[in-house]
């Protein structure tokens, strides 16, 4: 499979001929692309996005880049990998970086982001009054959809304060390496500026709105009768509770409508790169492909697709069929045999790694226009920045390669 020479992820459609393979991804090609700022790996759960991310972080660092890296995912195997004690929502620098450049980590932290928001939106006494609110303490820290409009608001704050606007300015770094949440609920961020608008002009925000936007006349006779049934319903201060989070976050949503679509646009902007992370199993690959329609639909630039986990070729050329006959030719001779059982077991990884293939295959075929890096599955778990050096050399095709050739890790 010939390597694609392109660096700029490409923006992808149903236009594309079916005749253009894309080839293979050129991961070295995308990290050393100084227009690429921000790189976002997506995909669904147990595929190996965190391990992945914080090793294309570490090889961007270790070939130049000033890199941070944000996960979103609340699974702690980041910061042990990195040695770092524990991540939060500041950039922690990791050390052990080989070569110029340099590596920070950081950890969602959702209600810390909400606060910082409403801090940087409201006045000193209005932030107060909606810090305080039981509504909004709940709102901030488990609500359905909040993780992904926070993810949203830090990668703007990050891109904005911290990133290099050009390539003549400075700036604390020049690449952003996201980790998303599992699932589909991966793309949710990207849904975060509609969601906002939508619940803002909703009906029952409206309604909790109403005494304060609009002159006493409105105050009908039917919205009185629905405030005292919400009343009895609810309770009295339950329902003040609610009018007073909704007439305070009202003050500081438009802001927050405003970034969010700031930073979608940023996702749109040709300095990003989409990865869709996945293994080679059916479920999975079907996740990846709703990833790449998502994408493509929204106009997203798709660098390209990682299958992890990919079962490595047995060694020898005995086929499956061969290996299983010659099994049970030994068998019928001596049933204890243990190379018996060892072809028997090559047999098995052989039409293991056909599986896989096929599946490849068939994404590839449905989907010409994504260029696709295979990356073998190791013999145990990554936990140490040597281990992401391995990850990286494989996601680029130079295992056993240090990123910088300059530079030879220690150890």
């Amino acid at each position: 499979m010939a390597r694609s020479s392109a660096k700029r992820p490409s923006r992808v459609g149903p236009s594309t001929p079916p005749s253009q393979r894309a080839g293979e991804l050129d991961v070295d090609a995308l990290l050393d692309d100084r227009s690429t700022a921000i790189i976002v790996c997506c995909g669904s759960g147990g595929v190996g996005k965190t391990t992945t991310s914080a090793a294309l972080a570490l090889r961007a660092a270790e070939r130049g880049r000033k890199v941070v890296v944000l996960t979103i995912d609340p699974a702690r195997r980041l910061a042990q990998s990195m040695g770092i004690a524990e991540l939060d929502n500041t950039p922690r620098p990791v050390t052990g970086v080989v070569g110029e450049g340099s590596l920070d980590a950081m950890m969602l932290d959702m209600k810390r982001t909400f606060d910082e928001v409403v801090l940087s939106q409201a006045s000193p006494e209005k932030a107060e009054q909606i810090l305080k609110n039981p509504f909004y303490i709940a709102l901030s820290s488990s609500f359905a959809g909040t993780q992904e409009y926070m993810a949203m608001e830090k990668l703007g704050q990050i891109h904005r304060e911290h990133v290099a606007s050009g390539p003549e300015s400075s700036g604390d770094y020049d690449l952003i390496v996201v980790d998303t949440p599992p699932s589909r609920s991966a793309l949710d961020f990207l849904d975060a500026p509609e969601r906002l608008s939508s619940f803002l002009d909703g009906r029952f925000v409206r309604l909790m709105l109403a005494p304060a936007r609009g002159p006493a006349k409105l105050m009908t006779a039917g919205f009185s009768i629905i405030t005292n049934a919400l009343t009895k319903v609810l309770g009295a201060q339950f329902l003040k509770d609610l009018q007073t989070f909704v007439t305070a976050l009202d003050t500081v949503f438009g802001g927050f409508r405003q970034r969010a679509q700031q930073t979608y646009s940023l996702l749109q902007a040709d300095g990003t790169a989409f990865l869709v992370i996945a293994a080679p199993e059916p479920d999975a690959l079907r996740e990846a492909a709703y990833f790449v329609e998502r994408l493509t639909e929204d106009r997203m630039p798709l660098a390209g697709l990682v299958v992890n986990r990919a079962s490595p070729q047995p060694a020898g050329e005995l086929s499956a069929d061969e290996a299983m006959a010659a099994a049970d030719r030994l068998r019928a001779a001596d049933p204890e045999s243990l190379t018996a059982g060892l072809l028997r077991l090559h047999a098995d990884r052989t039409r293991l790694v056909g599986r896989e293939g096929v599946l490849r295959e068939r994404f590839a075929a449905a989907h010409p226009q994504v260029a696709t890096a295979v990356v073998p599955a190791l013999a145990g778990d990554v936990h140490d920045l040597d281990g992401l050096r391995r990850v990286g050399g494989l996601l680029s095709g130079a295992a056993g390669e240090p990123a910088n050739p300059r530079h030879t890790p220690e150890g």
